[in-house]
């Protein structure tokens, strides 16, 4: 078969996939199609962009109508493919008013609720549809087909409990059709339990290997983003996509890519919905020419003409490996994968190498390269610089030291404190000093701005709050402080004074015995009540 007019499709459906400009199956689409169209259950092994949304959206549009409810549901691992999806099905569409929905976490739940009345076909993910189920606010009484999209992802993130709650909801006698990129034994055992004699279709790989190129190129570490940067601008307007294992990484990339003068965008989990649409638009339309990405966020969008692949970091499933350069060298272009590697590189390449051997991989020199500038949320400059933010050296003298000798007023410094000028600890552009004018030496914890603590003359007595000790100050002599606070008001023993008469003794307000503060609390009396903020009761047992 060679033409979609020899898969049993309406004459409605062919013109709407030649209005989409699409000429000839591919192969997921010839071998799919026409058991699709007969009713019967499916497991696919279809990569990314191998055309499979279209292969069973032809088959949801002509089995669907308007008036019957939701009558078919697709599952997704994430918000961005069930987006994609519920696009590509729209297009299809030829049937007045079939109505197509997405539902997905992050966007609200209430306006998805008001839609689903409507709806005849349904792309989810799953934990926003059983959010639905719960409420609920969705009826799958009426599913004839069921497809789940990606389904070794599903595993990968660890929704296939989820799954198979949905699964249960759906009814019995449906059309059951699992998609995946890799075949595992668990999509397969998963397969066998809810599919009733399930065709198997290998679509094989759609990248040409003879015009995709990989290669490796060592590095140190803290030379890892300078030889991205300098590969970039090497290259004659890329559009490149830039694996990074983390969130955090990926924004770190991006930001300093952009920083170099570099066109990029950041695309992971832990962007809004609206940014994360925005940011595959902007680099569908080539706004940007970068996009910076994990794989759970990356995994089964479809961007066409991807130049290059880069491995910011080496994933660590070999099977990941194979997706991500499953993005270039499509449709007879040429692409070019190139893996970053440092010291901690070296087994996971060699993970990769050992289960495809097919693979040819060549290494790559390239050792006359210059630092990339780094900025930090800090808002200064690196020079140095590592495959981790927060690393390396601090550029020049006017953008602050990070070394802990230096004596610059803007930075804590990490010395002993045996400089007269400094102590650990301080906050910016304050000073302790061991001087003649505190009598006390520093204690050497953090103190505030020209705060000093000590035994200077201004503390004669120790703290009350403790053993029992009843308030005020210990001294010669009943005469105030220059604080205001009596210096004499117990007689120096734990049990603080006995009263003469009557009642607990109270020292008067404020007579506290750590100085500037005057609300401490002492331990509870003997009645078990504590005193009021601003003074000591008396007269209660201290601890034995």
């Amino acid at each position: 078969m060679s033409t979609f007019d020899e898969l049993g499709l309406s004459d409605k459906l062919l013109e709407s996939i030649r209005r989409l400009e699409f000429s000839e199956p591919t192969r997921i689409q010839k071998d799919c199609i026409p058991f699709i169209l007969n009713g019967k259950d499916i497991i696919g092994e279809s990569e990314t962009g191998s055309g499979k949304t279209l292969a069973f959206g032809c088959g949801i549009i002509e089995k669907c109508s308007r008036k019957e409810g939701i009558q078919a549901l697709v599952l997704t691992p994430t918000r961005e493919l069930a987006e994609q999806v519920k696009d590509s099905i729209k297009e299809l569409v030829y049937k007045p008013r079939l109505n197509v929905l997405a539902i997905y976490g992050g966007t609200s739940i209430n306006a998805q609720i008001k839609h689903l009345t409507r709806a005849n076909v349904v792309v989810a993910t799953p934990g926003r549809l059983l959010d639905h189920i719960d409420r609920g606010t969705i009826d799958l009484k009426n599913v004839k087909i069921l497809v789940m999209d990606e389904a070794d992802r599903m595993f990968d993130m660890g929704f296939i409990d989820d799954v198979k709650k949905i699964i249960k909801r759906c009814p019995k006698e449906r059309q059951t059709l699992f998609f995946s990129a890799t075949i595992s034994p668990d999509v397969k055992k998963l397969a066998n339990r809810h599919m009733v004699e399930p065709e198997t279709i290998l679509a094989g790989n759609i990248v040409d290997p003879s015009k995709l190129k990989q290669v490796t190129i060592r590095v140190s570490k803290n030379k890892k983003f300078s030889l991205l940067t300098h590969f970039l601008k090497q290259e004659d307007e890329p559009l490149a996509m830039v694996f990074c294992n983390t969130r955090h990484l990926s924004d770190f990339v991006d930001k300093n890519l952009r920083f170099n003068g570099i066109k990029s965008v950041a695309i992971h989990g832990g962007l809004t919905q609206n940014a994360r649409l925005k940011a595959i638009d902007r680099f569908h339309s080539h706004e940007v020419n970068v996009l910076v990405c994990t794989d759970v966020a990356a995994r089964g969008l479809h961007i066409k003409n991807v130049s290059h692949v880069i491995n910011y970091d080496l994933p660590p499933d070999p099977n990941d490996y194979i997706h991500r350069i499953g993005r270039t060298a499509r449709a007879g272009e040429s692409g070019q994968v190139v893996n970053i590697l440092t010291n901690f590189d070296k087994n996971l390449m060699k993970k990769i190498q050992w289960q495809y051997k097919a693979f040819k991989i060549e290494n790559m020199e390239m050792d006359d390269f210059k630092d990339a500038k780094i900025t930090t949320t800090m808002g200064r400059i690196k020079k140095d610089h590592s495959a981790r933010p927060g690393s390396g050296k601090w550029d020049t003298k006017e953008s602050g030291y990070r070394n802990s000798q230096e004596k610059h007023k803007s930075w804590k410094s990490s010395s002993t404190g045996k400089n007269e000028g400094w102590q650990s600890n301080s906050k910016p552009g304050s000073y302790r000093r061991n001087s003649d004018d505190n009598k006390g030496k520093p204690n050497g914890k953090s103190s505030k701005p020209g705060g000093y603590k000590g035994k200077s003359d201004s503390y004669k007595g120790k703290s009350d709050g403790r053993k029992g000790k009843s308030g005020g100050y210990k001294g010669k002599d009943d005469k105030k402080d220059k604080y205001g606070n009596y210096k004499k008001s117990s007689s120096g023993k734990p049990n603080g004074h006995k009263p003469k008469s009557g009642g607990n003794y109270k020292s008067k307000s404020g007579g506290n015995s750590n100085g500037p503060k005057k609300d401490w609390r002492s331990e509870k009396n003997k009645h078990g009540k504590n005193s009021k903020p601003g003074g000591y009761q008396g007269g209660h047992q201290g601890r034995k």
